[in-house]
């Protein structure tokens, strides 16, 4: 069996050791060397981050998060062995390791991190596929003549140079489609190399639960449930047309990914589909007014990135969550794609009124999706509402003073509540 090590990056013949160097870290598969669609995903990066700049908290659980009311960015793998989690609340995290270290996010930090492992990956080739921060997919179809040596030995090397040049460590799932590289990549982290081939898709797919699909959360797998479907062995026994009916156009997506099947080509160019921005409060906050400046401020933040990246949107996302975690979201579709803070909050304030008297909140988000280009935004205004293109004028105003004084230059009354 076609066997690489991962520390010397030897190529042998099967063997629980590299016979260069002894390592026991050694990845074998049948198919090792026919296999080009990766998926590369940093191990714990926000927390692996703050580790590598500060080398004292080695040993030590790490928590990146925002206070007791926030919620966790990122935990390391010594406080997950306690059971912390990415996306739960800082108070449970706390309770369940309170001896962890917690430490604010520093995203241009993790930025800049982000940008040098993208430049590691494209030097392999030019089809990488960010999907956040942290990982990605690429395509490594034909670069073994380029590179000389097979894509699983280049893959093997990008992690090495990762962890040697940045100090940071990845996982990496190799296989024939985008869908199946990603269940691999989460085997057997940190620092693992799992290969999924053609010939054991089935048998590897059947006996794992319906949520190692992609996209489907929890609210899914509770309508999976109801019709008797916990494990991808059960979407088996029902044909297409029949999931159809049931679950609609998620019921074929549903039929093809259990067989394995997934087209979808690794884009270097992926859409951006929403811009979004969201708070969580210290205390819980019940006065509308303050949940008011805090949305103008979202909006704000929403509308620079949207600018930022020639991008508008014709639909404008509030997003609350209430002190007992209740999560509510409300849209609303614009008259015309925008990417103008003050078109968005006349859409998102009037959401906010509705649900004004539900609070106490602990959380409140802004976003724009339906994205596409900016040149066909704001063009025409509210025909309804004669000061919208006052307002829009004074926004246009206001950027060109911030970008000349800075952003503090100029405010809205309402910023400063």
């Amino acid at each position: 069996m076609p066997a690489l090590c991962r520390d010397c990056l030897a190529i042998f013949e099967t063997g629980p050791r590299c016979r260069a160097c002894g390592s026991p870290r050694v990845a074998e598969h049948p198919e090792l060397f026919g296999l080009a669609i990766a998926h590369v995903d940093c191990d714990a990066f926000y927390a692996n981050i703050e580790k590598r700049d500060a080398p004292d908290l080695r040993d030590r659980p790490v928590i990146v998060g925002g206070g007791r009311r926030g919620v966790v960015s990122a935990a390391c793998y010594v406080a997950r062995i306690h059971g912390v989690r990415s996306a739960m609340p800082m108070f449970k995290a706390l309770a369940l390791c309170p001896e962890a270290v917690v430490i604010r996010p520093r995203h241009d930090r993790y930025a800049e991190f982000s940008r040098a492992i993208r430049a590691l990956m494209e030097e392999l080739t030019p089809a990488v596929e960010p999907l956040s921060l942290d990982e990605a997919f690429l395509d490594l179809t034909g670069t073994a003549r380029l590179h000389g040596a097979p894509p699983a030995r280049l893959l093997a090397r990008l992690l090495r140079r990762i962890e040697a040049e940045l100090g940071v460590t990845a996982s990496v799932g190799l296989s024939h489609n985008k869908f199946l590289a990603k269940i691999a990549s989460d085997l057997d982290k940190p620092r693992g190399f799992s290969v999924v081939g053609r010939a054991e898709t089935q048998a590897f797919l059947a006996a794992r639960p319906v949520g190692a699909i992609w996209g489907v959360g929890a609210a899914a797998q509770q309508g999976l449930a109801a019709a008797g479907i916990r494990h991808v062995e059960d979407l088996l026994r029902w044909d297409e047309a029949a999931l159809v009916a049931r679950f609609g156009s998620q019921g074929a997506r549903l039929y093809r990914l259990a067989r394995g099947e997934d087209t979808r080509p690794v884009s270097p160019h992926a859409p951006v589909k929403s811009i979004s921005n969201e708070v969580t409060f210290g205390e819980d906050i019940a006065d509308p007014a303050l949940i008011r400046g805090h949305l103008w401020r979202l909006c704000e933040k929403v509308a620079d990135r949207a600018k930022a990246k020639g991008l508008a949107g014709r639909v404008a996302t509030l997003k609350l969550k209430r002190a007992d975690f209740r999560l509510l979201t409300r849209r609303h579709g614009l008259r015309e794609p925008t990417r103008m803070a003050e078109t968005l909050w006349q859409a998102v304030e009037p959401l906010f009124a509705a649900e004004a008297k539900g609070g106490p909140w602990r959380l409140a988000g802004v976003g724009l999706s339906d994205l596409g280009s900016a040149e066909a935004a704001d063009l025409t205004g509210d025909l309804l509402d004669p000061a919208a293109a006052q307002r829009l004028a004074a926004e246009r105003a206001t950027d060109a003073i911030r970008a000349r004084f800075g952003a503090g230059a100029i405010l809205k009354g309402r910023a400063l509540r």
